[in-house]
């Protein structure tokens, strides 16, 4: 079976790749897409994957009824940055917390009506620029010079009907969290990272072997 035909509706043949779709829930805010998703982009294009990655919102406020707090979020980075030793968030800055995710979600949700591609880097530019750069991904003026940056218009008004819809989805299929990895029905919760807690918090680690073996069914899936 195959995910996607390249010749008009016919199987591959042995000369052709498929192009899989790798489906991933997740929220704006969460700082484990931020390190998991990167890490995923990274590795689809570096081995020259033929993977379309498809961000589907996931609305933690929606999930939670509230938006994930500040502070909340800066003790996971601190932990994540401490344990890990990882650069990903090196300008995080807790004053610049947007106070919905919502806006973000619509631009990215825009982005993906162009194509998968624009999609994806849109989605990790968004990330990037809250948690690396320590920019307000709600203030429509810094969404304003991301959508301008990919010749995007910024979505106003209603919630995007493809950000509603992928909740939806999300709650048919139980997602857990975010990220909530799919690769078909195979689904895979924070493939990259081992979490836990103990009395001291958050605990964390690059899972190396799992996030291999999720890899290496990407690579299947995409005929590698």
């Amino acid at each position: 079976m195959w995910l996607r035909s390249l010749d008009n509706g016919h199987p591959p043949t042995h000369n052709q790749q498929m192009t899989a779709r790798l489906e991933v829930f997740a929220d704006i805010t969460c700082p484990f897409t931020h390190l998991g998703l990167k890490r995923v982009a990274q590795e689809v294009a570096e081995n020259d994957l033929q993977v379309d990655i498809i961000v589907r919102a996931w609305p933690l406020e929606w999930v939670n009824g509230a938006p994930l707090d500040a502070e909340a979020v800066e003790a996971k980075i601190d932990a994540l940055k401490d344990q890990l030793d990882t650069p990903d968030f090196s300008n995080f800055c807790a004053e610049s917390w947007p106070t919905s995710t919502l806006p973000a979600l619509n631009l990215a949700a825009g982005a993906f009506d162009v194509d998968p591609s624009t999609g994806l880097t849109v989605s990790l530019a968004i990330r990037n620029a809250l948690f690396e750069e320590g920019q307000d991904v709600g203030d429509p003026t810094v969404l304003a010079d991301l959508a301008a940056r990919f010749g995007l218009k910024v979505p106003v008004g209603e919630v995007h009907a493809r950000v509603h819809a992928d909740y939806q989805d999300g709650q048919k299929r139980k997602v857990r969290g975010s990220p909530d990895f799919w690769l078909g029905d195979e689904e895979f919760f924070c493939p990259a990272l081992v979490l836990g807690h103990d009395t001291g918090g958050l605990t964390a680690k690059f899972d190396t072997e799992g996030f291999e073996d999720f890899l290496q069914r990407v690579r299947a899936s995409a005929g590698r």
